[in-house]
Order: C-alpha cells, then structure tokens, then sequence
C-alpha cells in the first residue's frame, strides 16, 4: 500500500456528531484523535488513542459511515509522530484586551453563531473566551431564505473553502437582546460579554450604546461594516466614510464609560482611513474585518430568481483580512510610534480563522484576540478544542510564557516591495525517495514558468535545469507530495 498522507486522509472525515468509530472503539477517542489533525495538531493526536491497540482500531474504521471509502483511522493513526513537547508546561492563553481580562483570546464573531442565550452559553461551556454578540438595532430585519451560500471544490459537499451569507442582524425585540447579554454577563462573569450595536442616526447609536452599559456588558463594538445592509446608511456605508466613522465613534465614547470598538469594512481602498478616524474618536480598539462584498452565480444562493451582492468569508479570505489588519498596525499613529506616549489601538482580528495558527497568524500581526464565525458554522463550537490545544503547544514549544508576548511579533518583518533583497536567490531540490514521479512539477514550470524543469518519460524522472532556473519555487507549491524542497539562500551570479 502506499505511504499514506495524514492530513489528506483526515480532511476526509465527514466529523461526526456521536461519531461511529468512537463508539466502536472501547479504549480510545478516534474520532478525536482525527479532528486534532484536521485541525492542524497532529502530534498531540496521540494522546486520544494511546491505549488503543491494533483491533480497536480496525473496529473503529468498520464502523466508519463515510459515504465512500472508510477513513483508513489505523493506517493514519500508525503515521503520527510522537509529541515530543511536554504538555504538563503548558501556558494559560489567558490576555487583557481594552483593560479587560481574557482567560482566552478565542471570540465568537458577531454573526449567525451567537443570536441567543442558549447558543452562547454552550460556546462559554466549550471553552470560548467570549463573545461578540450578533448586532442589535433598532430597525425591524426580515431575513431572506435561503440566506447562505458556500463555495466547494468541484462536486464536494460540507467542507466549503469560502462562505457568502445575506444575512443581515439580530431579529429579536431589542429588549429580549440585552437582556440575554445580562443574564450572560451574571451567569458567566468570567467570560467576555461584547454587545455589537448598529444605528442610522447619533440619537441610535447613543441610545443602543446605553443599553449595552446598562446590560453591565464589557464593552460595545459599533458595527460600521455589515455589506448587505437594506436600509442607506448603515453597515458599510458608514465605514466607507471616515467622517461617519469619527462622529459616530467620538459620540458614543462620549456617552458611555465602557470600552468602543468600531468594526471596519475590508471593502475600501485604504482600510487605515477609517481606522484613523476611529482612532482620532477615542476608540479604544478595532475589529477587522467584516465579510467582503461578493457575487456567486450558484442557484442555491438565489432568492425567488434573484440574486445579489453579499458578503464573503471562509478560509478563502484570510489572507485579505491580514493584509488589512497589518495595515492598521503599522499605522505609526494608531501603533503609538509617531510621538512617545501616544496609545497603541488595540485590534481584534476577523477573518479565515479556522485552525490555532491562523489565528497566531492574527496575533502576530498585533491582535489581542481574535474572533471566529464560518469555522463555526461548519464544525461547531468544539472548534475551541484544538484552537486552545495548538497555540498552547506551540507557545509551550517556543518557551513563551505570556501570549502578549506573541502580539505583533512579525510586523517588523514586512516591509515594502522596495525594500526586498533581490540580490539573492533560493534554488529548489527535488527528494527522489519522496518524488512519486507525477510530472506537474515539469507541466506548471513549462506553461507558467521559466522552462527550468525537464522531464524524462521513460523513468517518470524530473530535473531542475539550474542554468535556467530562477527560484520563483512555482514547483514547490504545485508538487503534491512535498518532494520538492529548497536549498539555502545564496547570491545571484550575475547581481
């Protein structure tokens, strides 16, 4: 049989509620031993079969319902490593964000996965650090049905790499809605309880920040960003308008004692102009970023016939999202370098979070928390299972202590285009115990690079043609085994 890859094999399990396989087994937890490696924590899998011999395993995959081919769980669960980070040294994730105290930087995002009491206090009971609460208003909303609509590979079904939703905000009365968060609050005062508000006028938006205080809530974020908003003036036009974003945010700062964060819009040029006005508002930090204004022509996203423009989030934009809250940071106003004694805004980063490293990947760029919506939608809220498990492992792998120690870590690595060494090339290498032979690697170099790859037929064999090479690594990123390496940095010849 051949090597088997762990983690295209585990992106195959369906994550079953009460999962078969687990109830199978009379020694271990398969089921999550697989979720920890579909999340990006392999090695601490382990931990979940350690007692589980040869036949429990190949019990648990008997019981497999995988619609397919059942989940080779013994093959897989036989190719982990073994952890070599000791787990006992495990560091509290525990931050303060706006002077508030987080026993985690894990939020639920203002959305779909927190419109009521029952729902967030399940999130609360799984691990999560806190909520932003699904924003309020004073408007009458009537959602659309269907509401949502995913983006697949090919024919797949329920593992969707980007998410397009229409929905709008909270349906409940607006009473029913803080009271949920007070009853939150006093049932769970060691949680974060974050009321997300909208309004259309000042008068709105001072009256629902009140509410929010008066509901003994941590502190209120201001909802400039919601695309898909029926009513002008609200949602993303506000955030496309720094004058609006200023006058709203002073306004409410002025009313209330509780900590404000406007939420940004990623669909704007320059994301740091609205962010500057928040600033220059006295906000005491920032979400970013909403979901980005996008059209899928799915049938399954219409409504009677009809469709529009709606908003986008998923794994598909991450990297967008990261791009607008490294902009933020490096702001030298709002990152507090521009003149000593200036505060630094704190952020609270949205977008693609699925696994414990896409979120270190926010913290690094200068976030205090995080916060989690799409991942939700389709695994749930045990998500916080392996998000806590992984960045504790890996701070504990590093030998960090504080997890504020990790926030904005890597801005000081980006710089401009300008500024990057291009007198330097790395060549790639090919493994040949790990190269399979399958060619792509000479296919994409030949239509979508530099000709640098030959390929014999005979012995299914590829070589890299040094002389024509330029170390744009297209190879490395289409190969799918992971044959193809990189060699160490060295000058270029002609430079």
């Amino acid at each position: 049989m051949k090597q088997l890859n762990i983690y295209e094999e585990a992106s195959r399990c369906l994550l079953c509620q009460d999962a078969p396989c687990s109830k199978a087994c009379k020694t271990g937890d398969p089921a999550r031993a697989i979720r920890a490696i579909r999340f990006d924590n392999r090695k601490p899998a382990l931990r979940w079969v350690k007692d589980c011999s040869d036949a429990d395993l190949e019990a648990a995959e008997k019981a497999c319902i995988h619609y397919g081919m059942p989940i080779r769980i013994k093959d897989m669960l036989h190719a982990v490593p073994n952890d070599e980070v000791d787990a006992s040294n495990y560091p509290s994730l525990d931050i303060d964000f706006c002077g508030i105290h987080c026993e985690n930087p894990f939020f639920l995002a203002s959305s779909a996965v927190c419109t009521n009491y029952e729902m967030v206090a399940r999130a609360f009971d799984a691990g999560w650090g806190g909520v932003f609460y699904k924003t309020i208003c004073l408007q009458e909303i009537k959602e659309v049905s269907p509401r949502f609509d995913a983006l697949h590979y090919n024919g797949t079904h329920g593992d969707f790499y980007g998410f397009r939703n229409m929905e709008q905000l909270s349906e409940n009365p607006v009473d029913m809605d803080f009271d949920i968060l007070r009853r939150l609050k006093q049932n769970y005062p060691n949680k974060v309880v974050i009321a997300s508000i909208m309004g259309q006028t000042e008068e709105q938006w001072v009256e629902l920040a009140k509410m929010a205080e008066a509901a003994h809530v941590d502190a209120v974020e201001l909802n400039f960003s919601c695309p898909q908003m029926r009513l002008a003036g609200m949602g993303s036009d506000v955030g496309q308008n720094p004058e609006l974003v200023l006058f709203y945010t002073a306004y409410v700062k002025r009313n209330v004692s509780i900590p404000v964060i406007p939420k940004m819009t990623p669909n704007i040029t320059q994301i740091s102009q609205p962010a500057m006005a928040a600033y220059f508002g006295n906000a005491d930090a920032i979400s970013a970023i909403n979901t980005i204004k996008s059209v899928t022509m799915s049938s399954d996203g219409e409504v009677s016939g009809r469709k529009t423009i709606s908003g986008l989030s998923g794994r598909a934009v991450k990297p967008i999202a990261l791009r607008h809250i490294m902009e933020i940071a490096q702001n030298p106003i709002m990152s507090g370098l521009r003149k000593a004694g200036n505060k630094r805004v704190e952020l609270s980063g949205i977008g693609g979070i699925e696994t414990w490293r896409d979120a270190l990947e926010f913290i690094q760029l200068g976030c205090n928390n995080v916060q989690v919506c799409t991942a939700v939608m389709q695994y749930g809220y045990r998500t916080i299972d392996d998000l806590i498990l992984g960045l504790q492992r890996y701070m504990a792998k590093r030998g960090v202590a504080h997890l504020a120690e990790l926030v904005g870590e890597e801005l000081p690595n980006f710089v401009t285009p300008t500024d990057l060494d291009r007198s330097t090339i790395i060549y790639p290498k090919i493994d040949r115990e790990v190269c399979i032979g399958c060619g792509r690697c000479h296919v994409s170099c030949m239509d979508g690079g530099h000709q640098a790859i030959e390929f014999d037929a005979a012995t299914r064999q590829p070589r890299i043609v040094g002389t024509k090479c330029v170390g744009c690594h297209l190879c490395r990123l289409v190969c799918p085994t992971g044959a193809i390496t990189a060699t160490k940095r060295i000058p270029k010849k002609n430079s």
